[in-house]
């Protein structure tokens, strides 16, 4: 058994896991298998990726919210006793001009470099993290389709037990805000008929890159990833608090989510700050998170959504262990 943790640092949050992780041989030689054991697992919205998209460099103050969440984690390493740690930066540091300060903040206060890994290693650790626990079920088709819809970013993954495809793809529910719903500074309160158009346009333009490389029409169980998902099916849910034990491995259908979606983007900010499950973080970009979903399961006629709560965090902590 080892004691590890993993850091996920994306657009929109920064994530800690720490874990005990137990890897043995398969008595088949099929490879390794193993339990992951959750000791502590908590996320900040520090909204990393703010200004990204229009300036190219991470702001100051986003990575002052950015260096304060790494000092909170560097105390729960510490007192856990983690013996390795991982850090994986994803899409608005891979962006960003100035990435190397965040780079040299990240190894002062916690003794790692963070490694600003490509889309195609981000899909391959969220894909190992999603599926990991679904592959030995029979009532889940395979090959999967893994979606992980970040805040820059969605990473598409196509695979059943090993990755036969990913790709990753510059949209995102921060960046879709941002480019479509951020107007002198304000977030539409709510979209327009017009602005709603053109983030589907350009989320249909995303998708169709996606298809270049990912065979994403072959997939039969389509398993969705990250805030934008797991609030979605709190929201589908009605749950008093956000639930991580209820929402994971929960199926959302299509008819609901597209029902949703169009609530969510026809809502004021006060109304979906009143929704109990809804993170305070999450309350302008959910929309455009949601519609992203939306969009890929027409595309892919998926009937519904597996949601999983475990992804590349997850992957990142197996990869450690």
């Amino acid at each position: 058994m080892t004691r590890v943790a993993a850091i996920d640092c994306g657009t929109n949050s920064i994530r800690l896991l720490v874990a005990d992780a137990t890897v043995s041989d398969s008595a088949s030689g099929a490879g390794s298998t193993g339990e992951l054991v959750d000791l502590d697992r908590r996320m900040v919205i520090v909204r990393l990726g703010q200004g990204v998209d229009r300036t190219g460099r991470l702001a100051p103050e986003a990575l002052a919210r950015t260096f304060a969440a790494c000092r909170e984690y560097a105390a729960v390493i510490k007192e856990y006793g983690a013996e390795r740690l991982r850090f994986v930066a994803t899409s608005a540091s891979r962006d960003a001009e100035n990435r190397d300060e965040f780079v040299r903040g990240v190894l002062d206060i916690l003794g790692v470099e963070p490694e600003v890994i490509s889309g195609d290693q981000e899909a391959e650790f969220s894909f190992t993290g999603a599926t990991r626990e679904l592959t030995g079920r029979d009532d889940l088709a395979k090959p999967f389709l893994v979606v992980d819809i970040g805040g820059g970013s969605t990473e598409f993954v196509v695979g059943d037990a090993h990755v036969r495809a990913a790709r990753s793809v510059d949209v995102g529910c921060v960046r879709m805000t941002e480019r479509h719903l951020v107007h002198e500074g304000h977030v539409s309160d709510p979209p327009t008929e017009a602005e709603t158009a053109s983030m589907r346009a350009d989320i249909e333009r995303a998708l169709d890159l996606a298809e270049e490389t990912v065979p994403l029409r072959e997939a039969h169980t389509l398993v969705g990833l990250a805030g934008s998902v797991t609030t979605l099916s709190a929201i589908h849910q009605d749950l008093p608090e956000y639930d991580s034990a209820a929402i994971h491995h929960s199926r959302i259908p299509y008819a609901r989510v597209r029902e949703i979606t169009g609530w969510l983007l026809r809502s004021t900010h006060a109304e979906r700050a009143a929704i109990p499950s809804m993170h305070p973080g999450r309350v302008d970009v959910i929309g455009a998170g949601a519609l992203v979903l939306q969009s890929i399961m027409e595309r892919v006629g998926a009937e519904e959504v597996v949601v999983s709560e475990h992804d590349i965090l997850d992957g990142i902590a197996w990869s450690v262990a």
